[in-house]
């Protein structure tokens, strides 16, 4: 496969730059290179199906770039002679549905979107009723377009596909309303509430409209629901800081009981509590959590690598849970949810910091707007109690303070040399007095350091595709991250090949 097709994989994902605008960064996802790839699609579905007549729905987010692509796709398929239903803005989470929904249950589905990544880029995602394609899976389907660039599995002459279009995130969004009532019993659970959307100008405005109004919410104060692929007020991200500060202002400003942030393409999800205190990163995971657990007491909750010990204790000892911490990515969460399914360990959730929570009993999809709506159902429910959403988390123990440093590795085989750092980091740790690696631990190295001045741990692990160590540090008293940070530097100096120039000037 030739490196130009390598360099669009991303993990599960399809990913590129598709318009010109930034310095350094060359168009390499163009409307041909899309066209291509949805072909390679269609063959790969249709080897895995056994199916020659495909419907296949395709659906994009807000960037710029998604008409053109789009354009590309839908006609690079029905050239293949699929019958494609054009879902036009959507949500990736609602192109899953596509596949599954009565009425519908398509055959496949495509979604542009490049998610939270800049204005330039953009990207594809597949499903089949089965769920997301796998790592594998997308190589296969790139290696195919790498063989229609070069003239093999040509188009058949005269079997052209149709095209419909629908709207199907009202539909979609329909079935939401549908769950939120049927779980509170009453047509407008959210009546007396004032509930703020910020969508960032991506994909997810929706919400508001066709979500929140008809469970009689107040929506007055959204912003930013209007799709623009310029993104010209905030990254349309949980996780960024600016987007955050700007829904906790909307909420305070708007004296709101609660406050809801989309990612681009709505498959994360942050909130906001009445007070304007973020419920974001190991604040949403307890409260999804502490909702789980409720409905089936025992439960296992599946989340990455980096969350807080804080949280640990929250979901073991407050809420009687099972917390299993496993590797970073989204797929790798999901997968490993599933997987203790299978064994027998009933795993009702699996769920990122980023936001990406998935459950069980939606097909653990990574789909923001369905986190949100189990949030939104224990909101209306504790509100005819008296009580609000955010006393549920009231007991989760927080960190004094948290860091991440991104250590970049120079050498062309990073994996190698990066897993060499983090096995002389384990041999280092026995010499310190006070810390001690995690008895159970799937990535990287994790360490709980427990003197009294640190009382907190760090995690070195591998990025999942870039030539770099992220080091994560959290520590429950003030001043207690600079004391490990300075225990480490004089470990990280000894790396030639890694800096760890940004860890060095924290220490000072």
């Amino acid at each position: 496969m030739k490196d130009k097709w390598k360099k669009l994989q991303n993990g599960s994902d399809v990913r590129g730059v598709a318009l010109e605008g930034i310095e350094g960064q060359s168009v390499n996802l163009t409307a041909e290179a899309a066209g291509m790839i949805a072909a390679a699609f269609v063959l790969w579905l249709r080897k895995k199906s056994g199916k020659e007549q495909l419907t296949i729905a395709v659906g994009r987010d807000s960037r710029i770039s998604g008409p053109a692509l789009a354009e590309s796709v839908v006609k690079a398929m029905k050239a293949r002679g699929v019958n494609v239903v054009n879902c036009g803005l959507a949500s990736t989470p609602a192109m899953f549905m596509t596949t599954v929904t009565d009425g519908y249950r398509y055959d496949g589905s495509v979604m542009l979107t490049a998610s939270h990544l800049p204005f330039n880029r953009n990207g594809l995602k597949f499903f089949t009723p089965e769920g997301g394609l796998e790592k594998a899976d997308i190589t296969a389907v790139l290696e195919l377009a790498d063989e229609i660039e070069d003239g093999l599995h040509p188009a058949t002459p005269g079997a052209e596909g149709s095209e419909i279009k629908i709207d199907f995130i009202t539909i979609y969004a329909a079935g939401l309303v549908s769950k939120i009532r049927k779980a509170t019993g009453t047509l407008k659970p959210l009546e007396g509430t004032r509930i703020i959307v910020d969508a960032g100008n991506g994909a997810g405005g929706f919400y508001a409209e066709k979500v929140l109004k008809p469970l009689g919410a107040d929506t007055t104060g959204s912003q930013f629901l209007e799709p623009d692929g310029t993104f010209p007020n905030h990254i349309p991200n949980p996780e960024d800081k600016t987007a955050m500060d700007s829904i906790q202002k909307a909420v305070l400003d708007n004296h709101a009981d609660f406050g809801i942030i989309f990612d681009t393409d709505v498959d994360r999800a942050g909130a906001v509590d009445r007070h304007g205190k973020e419920i974001n990163r190991n604040r949403i995971i307890a409260m999804i959590a502490a909702i789980a657990i409720a409905e089936h007491p025992g439960a296992t909750i599946v989340t990455e690598s980096i969350t807080s010990s804080g949280l640990k204790k929250f979901i073991e000892q407050d809420l009687g849970g099972v917390h299993h911490r496993f590797k970073r990515g989204y797929k790798n969460v999901i997968n490993e949810a599933i997987r203790l399914n299978n064994e027998g360990i009933y795993t009702p959730v699996a769920i990122e910091t980023s936001g990406h929570g998935a459950l069980k009993e939606n097909y653990f999809l990574d789909d923001g707007a369905y986190l949100i709506a189990k949030l939104l159902i224990q909101l209306a429910l504790m509100r005819r109690d008296g009580r609000h959403i955010d006393e549920l988390i009231d007991r989760l123990e927080e960190p004094a303070e948290a860091i991440e440093f991104r250590l970049n590795i120079a050498d062309n085989d990073f994996k190698t040399y990066g897993q060499g750092v983090i096995d002389a980091l384990g041999e280092y740790v026995k010499t310190q007095a006070g810390w001690a690696p995690e008895a159970v631990n799937y990535e990287g190295l994790r360490v709980r350091c427990e003197n009294a001045d640190e009382r907190g741990w760090f995690l070195l692990r591998l990025s999942l595709h870039d030539p770099l160590l992220p080091l994560n540090i959290e520590s429950d008293v003030a001043g207690g991250n600079l004391a490990i940070a300075g225990k480490l530097v004089p470990f990280f100096k000894q790396f030639e090949k890694l800096d760890s120039s940004s860890i060095a000037g924290f220490a000072g």
